[in-house]
Parts: C-alpha cells; structure tokens; sequence
C-alpha cells in the first residue's frame, strides 16, 4: 500500500516579512506605512504605532519602485496637510470643507 504524501504549496519568497517605510503623526496618532511582497505583488498598509486600531490598505498589486515611493511620497504629503489618516477618507473632501468656512 502506498501512502499518500502532503507537499508543501508555499514556494520561497511568497510572503516575505512586512517592511516599515515611513512614520508619520496626525491628531488621531501615530501610524506606520508597511510594505510586504505577497505572491510576487507589494501591498501597502498604514497600521496604528502602538496599540489596537483600524488598519488600513493604501494599495494592493505595487510591481514598480517607483510607484511605492510616489505613493508613499503623496500619501505622506496627505496626511501633513490634512491632519488625517489618508486611507480613511478622501481628503478632497476636507480641502472643500475648509473653503466653505472661511
């Protein structure tokens, strides 16, 4: 009788290690943007420093340097000049908010 094996699926590398790009601090706190690789594609996601609070992705299937830095870059810009979490909301919307009550 021959017994059947399991094989593992997992290749190396799938999932790599999530990696801290940048800090930042709004009035709701501090947060982490984090990159990780998953299935050859890097997603972005902006996490609570300390403690328990919502995560959020900022964008999934990143295959180019260059778009992880201009996204980070204007994500950064963001949440400096709106005070926000960028990922919670549109910050259109709060520019909009701020001309019509001046």
């Amino acid at each position: 009788m021959i017994t059947p094996t399991v094989t593992e699926t997992r290749r190396a590398g799938q999932t790599n290690e999530r990696v801290e790009l940048a800090r930042y601090t709004v009035s709701a706190g501090e947060r982490v943007v984090y990159g990780q690789r998953v299935l050859g594609v890097v997603r972005l996601v902006d996490d609570p420093a300390f403690g328990e609070g919502r995560r959020y992705v900022i964008e999934r299937e990143l295959t180019a340097m260059a778009e992880l830095e201009a996204i980070v870059a204007d994500y950064l810009q963001q949440a400096a000049t709106w005070d926000v979490i960028p990922a919670a909301g549109p910050c259109c919307l709060l520019a909009d908010l701020q001309e019509r009550s001046r």
